[in-house]
């Protein structure tokens, strides 16, 4: 009898000592889903929130791979990360659909979590990467009862993702991760209006300036030349006065057009009052600088403009270029930076005494 009740009491001190075991693995695994979420409810900016979603929660979880997949229809959110200054090298995990069918069509037509064995055929476009994992869970984000993406997981291990297992912890992860998405998409936007010229589309004064000191201070600590241009339509007044203010709205919104035509991604333009645009373009000196102006001049005064109604107008622009070089280092950032927008002004003028519809520069 009492090897009988020994045995028993082993028996039950392993269940036991199993039990609470497992209960400290829930534990840990809790904590790190806790960890997780505070975390990602304290990022202050969409770079912080990719960084962490698709690099530091692979470790977090030990996970061979992480992707964020995003329904993107407008281009809104590609649109915003190129305005923050987000490339697509940057967050390769981060995939932008056109269309939320692909996504579903991925899931099975299911708002549920998907996980099983990846699948090459359907799930390539999710887990876009040269060794693909052995399972994976596909974890839909909805908003508002409104499909916005997916939180997408791999494991090189086959049996860690499976039909069936319980999906309440990594569920709930996909929509803290939403929730941020969502907040921070919402907080550029708010960004975005406060700093964009609602008639041109194009930054507006108070953003041009806040990016000059940015500028001005990279080119002093990098040491490379730093080019600004200032930019008028020539007798803006007439085209109001002859053709309507509607036909010059027209024209202002047509030439922002064509002055962006002409930048390359990194370079800022702002509508800096009336009918005036400024323009900073880094790591570019004077000669430089002058046949982008050129280049800008050429794209206005070669075509013609359409008005409100089937008037057709020629419009030409006045351009100003000044060059900070190599980042000169014995002034401020802020007297740097006023001097460089004098001096393009200054220049802007010596092209209207010198006829108007030209390129001059400050030296």
């Amino acid at each position: 009898m009492s090897d009988d009740l020994f045995t028993e009491n082993q028996a039950l001190r392993q269940k036991l000592e199993s039990l609470m075991a497992q209960a400290r693995l829930n534990e840990q695994v809790m904590r790190r889903f806790q960890d997780a979420e505070l975390r990602m409810l304290s990022v202050g900016s969409f770079k912080e929130l990719l960084q962490f979603v698709l690099n530091e929660m692979k470790e977090a979880f030990d996970l061979d791979v992480v992707t964020l997949a995003i329904i993107d229809q407008e281009y809104e959110i590609r649109r915003m990360l190129t305005n923050i200054d987000i490339s697509a090298n940057e967050f390769p995990g981060l995939i932008c659909l056109d269309n939320p069918s692909k996504l579903l069509r991925i899931c099975g037509n299911s708002l549920a979590p998907v996980l099983g064995q990846y699948n090459a055929d359907s799930r390539t476009r999710l887990f876009p990467r040269a060794t693909p994992p052995a399972s994976i869970a596909i974890l839909p984000m909805m908003r508002q009862r409104r499909l916005i993406g997916s939180l997408n997981l791999g494991s090189r291990d086959e049996g860690r993702f499976e039909p069936g297992m319980a999906t309440d912890f990594i569920g709930r992860l996909a929509a803290i991760v939403c929730i941020c998405l969502e907040n921070l998409t919402n907080s550029e936007r708010l960004k975005h209006l406060g700093l964009t010229d609602p008639l041109t589309g194009v930054h507006n004064r108070r953003y041009f300036d806040q990016r000059l000191q940015e500028e001005v201070s990279r080119a002093q600590r990098q040491s490379f030349p730093l080019s600004c241009l200032f930019l008028d339509v020539d007798h803006f007044k007439h085209v109001n006065d002859q053709y309507g203010h509607q036909t010059g709205d027209c024209v202002l919104r047509e030439v922002a057009w064509r002055i962006k035509g002409q930048l390359r991604s990194a370079d800022v333009v702002g509508r800096y009052g009336g009918e005036e645009f400024a323009i900073l373009l880094g790591q570019t000196d004077m000669d430089s600088a002058r046949v982008i102006a050129e280049r800008i001049r050429q794209s206005i005064a070669t075509q013609q403009f359409k008005g409100e109604g089937d008037e057709m107008l020629s419009v030409t622009i006045s351009v100003g270029v000044a060059t900070l070089p190599d980042g000169n280092r014995s002034q401020s950032v802020e007297a740097l930076a006023q001097n460089l927008v004098a001096r393009s002004d200054q220049a802007l003028y010596r092209a209207k005494q010198g006829g108007r519809n030209c390129v001059a520069s400050d030296v």
